[in-house]
């Protein structure tokens, strides 16, 4: 039987996975780059879902990413749509974590029958956006490993792809604790039948 209890240390672990995922997709830090030359002088570059920031050259410090330079270059076009497709997932996940949170307040808040039964939807959500976030954390390691433009020396899986891994690592705890408890634990306590007064 999965008590109020477990429901609730579940709810606050997603809450900060939740929050996980979305730093990681508002910080510009999936893959990052770091060289110090021969002067002290750090050069280095941020890639995140959406933009690149970097404090070399001139110009703007971020910039959109993938950039149409990029993404016209040839064999750059898979590396695009990859990219593009893992900024689809991290979208996409967060909405399946806002879904996932009004799941726990409504089974938390719906009694002891729907807290006895609705460990199973709300397990599977959670497992399902565990997959969609493994993906998209695989994905990136793929192209950080395959594609050219990170042979160079100094590129590296940065705090964003970190988060991402953590996130989706809390979510299957959260499913597994849920589904544990569901079995281990003893029913909670129902009503108490009130003694008759007459003798």
């Amino acid at each position: 039987m999965t008590r109020v209890s477990v429901y609730s240390s579940a709810l606050v672990a997603f809450v900060a996975a939740t929050a996980m995922i979305v730093t990681s997709i508002i910080l510009p830090h999936w893959v990052s780059y770091s060289v110090t030359a021969t002067d002290g002088n750090e050069f280095s570059k941020h890639i995140g879902l959406h933009k690149i920031c970097s404090n070399v050259g001139p110009g703007p410090a971020c910039k959109v990413f993938p950039t149409d330079e990029l993404c016209s270059k040839d064999g750059e076009r898979y590396f695009c749509s990859m990219w593009r497709s893992v900024g689809f997932l991290a979208s996409f996940s967060t909405i399946m974590h806002l879904a996932s949170l009004v799941t726990f307040l409504v089974i938390m808040s719906g009694g002891k029958y729907k807290r006895e039964t609705g460990w199973k939807i709300l397990g599977g959500l959670l497992i399902f956006v565990a997959a969609i976030e493994f993906t998209l954390m695989g994905i990136v390691a793929y192209l950080f490993d395959n594609d050219e433009q990170f042979r160079v020396p100094g590129w590296g899986l940065d705090t964003s792809w970190i988060l991402c891994t953590v996130s989706a690592s809390v979510s299957v705890l959260c499913a597994l604790g849920l589904g544990i408890s569901a079995f281990v634990l003893p029913p909670e306590e129902g009503y108490e039948f009130l003694n008759d007064p007459l003798p």
